[in-house]
């Protein structure tokens, strides 16, 4: 579908323009979105600083700490989500689709028999933001099976849930990603469900090791068809002919903010073929973290186009931030 009149009508006119030229490969410090987390303020995680909240209680981030023999630790068998804090426009701060993320996060949990209660940890992220005082932050639940015995058996061992905020210097305008495609292949949905599993992120290390040695600041993902999957830890968008396309695949993330630029844009969502991205007019990507961020180039193809996705990427922010009335039933108030 196109980005339609209603869809447009809700984004102001952007008039930042894309950077100018390409930089070369292996320069410079990597962005924001290069990263694909937000950049933190480096003495957040210091004693006497922000503090977390750890099975029921809050302690000092300096002072969390797990045994070595950890079975998460050894195996991956935890759970996390990425959810962002923002301040809004009228002085406040709310968390932005929370239910959603805390549900998808229940959803894995139950698959690693973790005990979860989405209320809980509701509450739990909403006094932890307010304890740390952070208005703009990237909040990371997780959950995790401590100790107990070595083995695969992850029913004897303790379980546990912790909740910690880091405050964000939120400023993506002009980032950009270069995108390598892939040799490695995304975690099949039928071996590994498309969750926040963490053990199953190692196959996103890989992919992005790989695409640092290649000159790329991120990797995607393609299946054994061609058909295009992910990046590793966002989403893929296309424009072609001013129509926006998001990429659709059983093997990846259902993301949440991919489904909030879908309802933005009127985005038709369906399989694409890796020729179809190097054919586009402009491509994007987009996650809790990355935002809205234009793609420079995917392998040897460069984009200079990144209009809609700028455009995109202003309204998400007057979205998360309280702007438009059509969406605050998005906004947890905290």
């Amino acid at each position: 579908m196109s980005l339609n009149d209603g869809a447009r009508a809700g984004m102001p006119g952007v008039d930042a323009k894309p950077p100018a030229g390409h930089p070369e490969r292996n320069e410079g410090p990597a962005s924001e979105a290069e990263q694909q987390v937000p950049r933190v303020a480096r003495d957040d995680n210091r004693a006497g600083g922000s503090q977390i909240w750890f099975d029921g209680r809050f302690i000092d981030t300096a002072d969390g700490e797990a045994p070595l023999t950890t079975h998460a630790m050894h195996y991956g068998s935890g759970v996390f989500e990425g959810i962002r804090a923002y301040a809004t426009t009228d002085g406040g701060s709310a968390v932005f689709r929370l239910p959603e993320h805390l549900q998808r996060m229940r959803k894995g949990c139950e698959l690693l028999g973790i005990p979860f209660d989405v209320a809980a940890a509701t509450e739990a992220t909403l006094q932890v933001l307010r304890r740390n005082g952070h208005r703009d932050a990237y909040v990371r639940p997780l959950a995790w099976c401590g100790t107990g015995s070595i083995g695969l058996d992850v029913a004897p061992l303790s379980k546990h849930l912790m909740v910690a905020t880091f405050p964000t210097n939120v400023h993506l305008a002009g980032a950009h990603v270069r995108l390598g495609t892939s040799s490695w292949r995304r975690n099949p949905a039928t071996s590994l469900p498309p969750l926040k599993l963490c053990g199953a992120y190692v196959n996103s290390i890989l992919a992005k090791h790989e695409a640092r040695q290649r000159g790329f600041n991120e990797a995607l993902f393609v299946d054994d068809q061609g058909r295009v999957v992910e990046c590793t830890g966002a989403n893929v968008f296309m424009v072609r002919d001013g129509r926006v396309t998001a990429v659709e695949h059983r093997d990846a993330l259902q993301g949440i903010t991919r489904d909030t630029v879908i309802a933005l844009t009127g985005a038709e969502s369906r399989p694409v073929r890796h020729d179809e991205l190097l054919d586009a007019d402009a491509v994007f990507v987009c996650g809790t973290a990355a935002e809205v961020t234009p793609v420079a180039e995917l392998d040897d193809r460069r984009y200079d186009d990144h209009r809609v996705a700028l455009e995109i990427a202003a309204h998400y922010q007057r979205v998360v931030r309280g702007d438009d009335a059509r969406y605050v039933h998005w906004l947890t108030r905290v």
